[in-house]
């Protein structure tokens, strides 16, 4: 089957998009090598790791301390928003009514839409102070934790909603004719079928919440320390950047580009996992032979 010129235009653009997208990404990891290379050509890669803290016009270098408040952050927020937004999918895909439903998904929208500076103002002025009574300080990883919950909701929720909406109606009315009850439905026909989908999700509520800033600067209380309780200040690597990049010059501005690295480091880490579980080269149980 011969293609017609226009699709044959479209093809190329659509290449040649791909081609720019895939440039642009490599562009971004070239130029954090490079501003990275002078402070690991002073000090070597491993002492980001070992010092005693992070303290660079003292050169100590330090960043585990970052790197776990970032990643128990992330980790705190994703399990909580997870099943509450695959929930309010399935919710309002099969059991809410009509407008209720609507109404749902358009409030979701409207809390993706909400910029992230807002969230952490709300923290701040809110939400830090009801966890202060509580334990002082109130800035904290649970903070951290709680705003990033709300801000990724939407988007698990958001892709779930979609995920769910794009199974095949012949599907349901099978399981229907098998008389399986809605829930049996949605567990063992639902789920399976939109699984890609919610993975989806998955991975990119932990890209955002990885890569949050502003929100986490404001309510986590900048303490660099590795947390021991969910009511210890944190700070995490992007809130690091933020907040020292107006200032820093020679190894302190080149160490700054280090914490870029090691963030993309992470997201690249999450792109190729999920990349394997998706083409089912991991978590594949071997089936059992057939006996005659």
């Amino acid at each position: 089957m011969s293609s017609s010129p226009n699709d044959l235009w479209l093809i190329w653009i659509l290449r040649s998009l791909a081609v720019m997208a895939g440039a642009i990404a490599l562009l971004i990891i070239v130029f954090l090598i490079l501003e990275s290379l002078p402070v690991l050509n002073h000090v070597g890669l491993t002492r980001f790791f070992t010092d005693s803290s992070w303290n660079p016009t003292a050169g100590l270098y330090n960043l585990l301390p970052m790197l776990w408040g970032t990643l128990l952050a992330m980790v705190g927020s994703v399990l909580i928003a997870t099943p509450i937004g695959i929930i309010s999918a399935v919710f309002c895909q099969f059991y809410a009514p009509l407008t209720v439903a609507r109404l749902y998904r358009r409030l979701i929208e409207l809390l993706a839409g909400i910029p992230s500076v807002v969230y952490g103002f709300w923290g701040l002025v809110v939400l830090v102070p009801l966890i202060g009574r509580i334990h002082p300080p109130g800035a904290s990883l649970l903070a951290g934790i709680a705003i990033l919950t709300v801000m990724i909701l939407p988007t698990i929720a958001l892709v779930a909603d979609a995920s769910l909406a794009k199974v095949p109606n012949s599907y349901l009315q099978g399981a229907a004719a098998l008389g399986l009850s809605r829930w049996a439905t949605i567990r063992r026909v639902v789920f399976p079928a939109a699984k890609s989908g919610l993975f989806t999700g998955l991975i990119l509520e932990i890209g955002r919440a990885i890569g949050e800033t502003m929100a986490i600067l404001m309510v986590c209380g900048n303490v660099v320390q590795t947390p021991k309780s969910l009511f210890d200040p944190i700070r995490t690597l992007t809130a690091n950047i933020a907040l020292e990049m107006a200032y820093a010059t020679a190894d302190h501005r080149s160490a700054l580009f280090v914490s870029g690295l090691v963030l993309m480091g992470l997201i690249v880490l999450l792109v190729a996992v999920a990349e394997v579980i998706s083409h089912g080269k991991i978590f594949q149980l071997p089936r059992p032979a057939l006996r005659d």
